[in-house]
């Protein structure tokens, strides 16, 4: 989907894949997550589901046990 200034949505990195499994982990709403990563809810999901980027979680867990 297009952006109203006809510019395609955001496409996740790694590094924001892992800031998404932390905020997850604190409870943060899919909306909210998604609203700040310019990216629909699905896109979480497929994150926190390992579909896309899948060793994040890994990644996110060992930063969280800091």
């Amino acid at each position: 989907m297009l952006k109203p200034d006809r510019a395609p949505c955001h496409k996740l990195t790694f590094e924001e894949a892992v800031q998404i499994h932390l905020r997850l982990l604190s409870g943060e709403m899919y909306s909210r997550i998604a609203a700040s990563y310019d990216v629909n809810q699905g896109r979480i999901a497929d994150v926190k589901f390992g579909r896309l980027h899948p060793s994040s979680y890994e990644e996110a867990t060992r930063r969280a046990d800091r």
